[in-house]
């Protein structure tokens, strides 16, 4: 299993969800699925997603489990 730091950078960062969504131009359940690591998002979106908080993507990964 996959597991991604999304909740707690976006926790850390004090940003939610929603806005999270608003701004990648989502749906929020796409996102909620990810934060909650039902699924993981591609490469490519992680980058992006990255970006909304302005953290490294590194940040929303986890090393190792």
């Amino acid at each position: 299993m996959k597991y991604n730091r999304i909740k707690v950078v976006l926790a850390e960062k004090d940003v939610s969800v929603q806005q999270l969504a608003d701004k990648m131009g989502r749906s929020r359940p796409v996102f909620s699925n990810y934060v909650n690591n039902y699924t993981q998002p591609s490469v490519q979106l992680l980058f992006k997603i990255a970006k909304v908080p302005d953290v490294p993507v590194c940040d929303l990964l986890v090393k190792d489990r």
